[in-house]
């Protein structure tokens, strides 16, 4: 007898990656090794942060469990289902947004709402919903060149949320931002988050961002080939305060054990910049 889904489901963490490795074929031939062995579990309340040095790969990780790849070995599974196409139970929202220039903010919002077969007015009803929960209400009407870079922000957060995903998959989503929007935006995601606590991959070169965002924050090694090389759990309060968490004793403390691993892989990744130069 098989166990129900919803206990197989209950029992599964929302993303988990097993032996995966990644390979790239070259133009002009030979073939690229991205990652190898990769073992992450995400659980589906959990919020967990990948850094590592430029091209380590944490981007083919989300891609991945996306289902925008398919590893060259190993697999993804979501709640315990071996995931063979496009992950229909994520959302993803990347370092530049994809909105469409010639669509208002609300028809931005609403259009993520389409492939389900949503009637168009209650879309709309539902995506000024949702720009109110992102702060941008009485911006509905605004075309994408009229709003700034924070606010695009904002608008694309709504357009992944109002399809209720039960796993986001961001890849450095505040990257172009200022220093201060950047604090804005992460203390707002805080906020939505903790309204369901839906799994989070979020991949960010800032270590100082991933430990006050999430619960664990992962280090990739430098690549080709690269791996795991460490797991630390961030247990800092909830709810934060971007800002006001990073002066905690305990956020240093975690921020130079992170760093002890991380300094290594980017040193080894520069270096190897550094060789191909030369």
């Amino acid at each position: 007898m098989h166990a129900p889904a919803q206990v197989k489901e209950a029992d599964s963490p929302a993303v988990r990656l097993s032996q995966v490795a990644i390979t790239f074929a070259l133009k002009g031939g030979g073939t690229y090794q991205a990652v190898r062995d990769i073992d992450l579990a995400v659980g589906a309340s959990e919020f967990v942060a990948i850094v590592g040095p430029t091209g380590c790969g944490k981007s083919t990780l989300l891609n991945a469990a996306a289902g925008l790849l398919k590893p060259s070995a190993g697999g993804a599974d979501i709640f315990g289902e071996r995931l063979s196409g496009l992950n229909a139970r994520a959302g993803y929202l990347f370092q530049q947004d994809a909105l469409m220039p010639w669509k208002t903010a609300i028809d931005n919002v609403a259009v993520a709402l389409e492939p389900k077969g949503v009637p168009r007015a209650e879309a709309l009803a539902r995506g000024r919903e949702w720009l109110g929960r992102v702060g941008l209400a009485a911006f509905a009407d605004r075309y994408p060149h009229m709003l700034s870079g924070g606010q695009r922000k904002r608008v694309a957060l709504a357009q992944m949320l109002i399809r209720n995903p039960q796993i986001l998959l961001m890849d450095e989503p505040f990257g172009p931002l200022d220093a201060q929007t950047r604090q804005i935006m992460g203390n707002l995601l805080l906020d939505l988050w903790a309204q369901d606590r839906k799994a989070v991959m979020f991949v960010t070169h800032d270590l100082e961002e991933a430990i006050a965002l999430a619960d664990r924050v992962v280090v990739m090694s430098a690549g080709p080939a690269a791996r795991i090389v460490g797991d630390y759990p961030v247990s800092l309060p909830r709810p934060r305060d971007i800002a006001e968490i990073r002066l905690d004793p305990a956020f240093h403390a975690i921020h130079k054990a992170i760093w002890a691993t991380l300094r290594v892989e980017v040193q080894k990744a520069y270096a190897q910049g550094e060789g191909a130069n030369a």
